[in-house]
């Protein structure tokens, strides 16, 4: 039951009772009410000063552990982008050199990608770490494009490795007649008394004296481009195209085993030592043809001879001597 207050009047002598106006019960009620509300938010503040409320925390951890992925990321990245640079500096400082290749410029390597703004949709949404994502992000599209360039380059030294191993094996390399068959270098390169003529002529190969049917090999990987049946000249007798400007010339055979057309791998017996044609005893004259120039055989035996053994025959080759034939 609501208490009734009462006040004495000084006119009348008597107490008389207070009558409480509606405005003044509302204006009441509303200050009521404020002080309320603010003694309320005093508090929500005082707590929220030293408590987290559980939204909070769990929004707290959501954005320590998107940060702690994204260091970790932009590590990885970071990483990444050393490893791709020590690839880069081994292709054009060692696999290219090697193979006779030009590095990649740098101007090709470092080169951004154009166009529109890609990441104009990050930053419409003016997101808190929006510039760390786009950071981000152009490094691993830098990244990307660098492992494509990259890629690409392997796939051009794989190429030119290939071309590499076929050139090596078209170069003339070894001796046509075994040094266990060999009695002795019988004429080297250059003007050499001719056997039939006894003029001084331009001996264009090396005469290899041997045996009858001492077994010959080819020199070089290659394609026999022709084979010869002769009276004169240089008899019976192959030519072997091995690519890469490179021919060999094997004359005065007793017989060969090969064909046209036939494909001839280095070490690949290819007939057999021989006295036919213009000869004087039985050789074999071999030649070496670079870009259709006769060039001295003696600079291509490097698989077949040490160091002793090559000296000895650039000595054998240099005698002025008389050719055995043409």
């Amino acid at each position: 039951m609501a208490r009734i207050k009462y006040y004495y009047d000084t006119e009348t002598c008597k107490y008389e009772r207070v009558k409480v106006k509606k405005q003044d019960i509302v204006l009441n009620l509303l200050g009521l009410g404020s002080l309320i509300v603010a003694v309320a938010a005093g508090l929500n503040m005082l707590f929220s000063s030293y408590f987290v409320s559980p939204k909070e925390v769990i929004l707290k951890n959501e954005v320590a552990e998107m940060e702690f992925y994204y260091e970790n990321i932009n590590d990885k990245v970071n990483d990444l982008h050393e490893i791709l640079i020590a690839l880069e500096k081994r292709d054009d400082e060692i696999y290219r050199m090697v193979l006779g290749a030009e590095p990649i410029a740098p101007s090709i390597r470092n080169a951004g990608i154009g166009g529109v703004d890609r990441y104009q949709e990050i930053r419409d949404k003016d997101m808190i770490h929006g510039e760390d994502i786009i950071s981000l992000s152009e490094d691993i599209d830098k990244l990307r494009r660098k492992v494509y360039i990259q890629s690409k380059s392997y796939d051009d030294i794989i190429e030119l490795a290939e071309n590499k191993a076929k050139m090596l094996a078209a170069i003339p390399a070894i001796q046509p007649v075994s040094n266990e068959k060999l009695i002795r270098l019988a004429s080297g390169f250059g003007y050499r008394v001719h056997p039939v003529y006894k003029v001084k002529k331009l001996h264009t190969g090396i005469d290899f004296s041997a045996p009858i049917g001492t077994p010959i090999y080819a020199t070089a990987d290659g394609v026999v481009s022709n084979t010869t049946i002769s009276f004169g000249g240089y008899g019976k007798h192959v030519e072997i195209d091995h690519g890469f400007g490179y021919k060999t010339h094997y004359a005065h055979m007793h017989e060969f085993i090969v064909e046209e057309g036939q494909k001839i791998k280095r070490g690949q017996m290819i007939g057999y030592v021989g006295n036919t044609g213009v000869s004087t005893a039985p050789h074999l004259h071999y030649e070496v043809i670079k870009n259709d120039k006769k060039i001295n055989p003696i600079h291509y035996f490097f698989n077949d001879l040490d160091a002793a053994e090559y000296e000895k025959i650039i000595e054998l080759a240099s005698i002025e001597n008389q050719s055995l034939g043409m």
